[in-house]
């Protein structure tokens, strides 16, 4: 086993993921970069590096992942679904005409006076969602 193999191991077992060699596949596609990439294009990226997964198996994989807190699942609208590598606290950018997903940094949007929250909560994240469109 290479090294890049052992470190993602490691990063699924930190997060109480058992390692199979289709969670490893699904994590290298993920992690080799920064990036905000839909389960289908997962499915594609892992059926082109020559082994094959079910589209089953790679939604079944992302939710886990989302749940376990190793990715974020970033929801554009009802039928786009992102899964951003990018655990860190951030917002986005998202492109209607073209379906691209960018990162805004946390520092670059500045939030107040957020509402009460209702009794027995407490705030988990704020994620928010800056539409655009390209200029015609």
């Amino acid at each position: 086993m290479n090294q890049s193999a052992l470190s993602i191991d490691k990063l699924l077992a930190q997060h109480g993921i058992s390692p199979t060699q289709q969670r490893r596949q699904i994590a290298q596609i993920l992690f080799a970069r920064p990036q905000h990439l839909s389960a289908d294009q997962v499915l594609e990226q892992v059926n082109q590096s020559g082994s094959v997964a079910s589209k089953a198996t790679v939604y079944n994989t992302l939710g886990l992942f989302a749940r376990k807190g190793l990715i974020r699942e970033v929801i554009v609208d009802p039928s786009r679904v992102f899964y951003d590598s990018n655990t860190s606290s951030h917002h986005h950018f998202f492109n209607v005409d073209t379906g691209l997903l960018e990162d805004i940094e946390v520092q670059q949007l500045a939030l107040q006076n957020l509402p009460i929250l209702p009794e027995g909560t407490e705030l988990e994240s704020v994620d928010i969602i800056v539409r655009v469109r390209s200029k015609k």
